[in-house]
């Protein structure tokens, strides 16, 4: 799955450290969702996408 997670995350100015406080997962899990190791599950899909004030599908998109 590929997403705009790194994005928009820098858009804001916030470290991934940051995210993962607002997000109540750890620092390891938005690295690793960034780099498209791991696919949030829906809920966490759902809080990113709120978050950010986006639909979740323009945040993430199917990929090979």
């Amino acid at each position: 799955m590929h997403n705009h997670v790194r994005e928009l995350r820098g858009e804001r100015g916030w470290s991934q450290a940051d995210l993962a406080t607002r997000l109540d997962v750890s620092r390891q899990t938005v690295n690793a969702i960034e780099t498209g190791k791991y696919d949030p599950s829906l809920p966490l899909a759902f809080r990113i996408a709120q978050l950010f004030g986006q639909p979740i599908e323009s945040i993430f998109a199917p990929g090979e």
